[in-house]
């Protein structure tokens, strides 16, 4: 199989360091295309009038959290299909338990390697045709 190329990504997280953490990791794994939000709201607008094949997303942010942002593209007729990584701190149970509920494609706890999010990005493009 080969690795998806070209992909554009929608990074979230209210945390500019950590934003330019992951954009790295992207970058390093092939991913050159990248866009930033600081929190949901944001995200949400950049989703509704852009293109993007995948959002990043953390789960603690103002305004807008991952949780609500991933219920606002899940109930989205244009966005509904969208692949959504959830990237955060919080390792508890309810945590993953919930995104899966709200269709969140993977899961990933901070902190975590270029290999665990190549290997995250490339299960939710190879796993079946949409």
């Amino acid at each position: 199989m080969s690795k998806p190329r070209n992909l554009h990504f929608l990074i979230v997280d209210d945390l500019s360091t950590m934003r330019r953490i992951i954009r790295g990791l992207l970058t390093e794994a092939g991913h050159v295309d990248a866009d930033e939000a600081e929190d949901g709201q944001v995200a949400f607008q950049k989703l509704k009038s852009g293109h993007f094949d995948c959002v990043l997303t953390d789960i603690n942010m103002p305004n807008m959290n991952g949780f609500e942002l991933l219920k606002a593209i899940r109930e989205d007729e244009k966005l509904k299909s969208m692949p959504v990584l959830m990237i955060t701190a919080e390792a508890g149970k309810e945590e993953v338990i919930q995104a899966a509920q709200l269709g969140a494609c993977a899961y990933i706890v901070k902190p975590f390697s270029k290999a665990i999010l190549e290997e995250k990005i490339h299960k939710v493009f190879n796993r079946k045709p949409h």
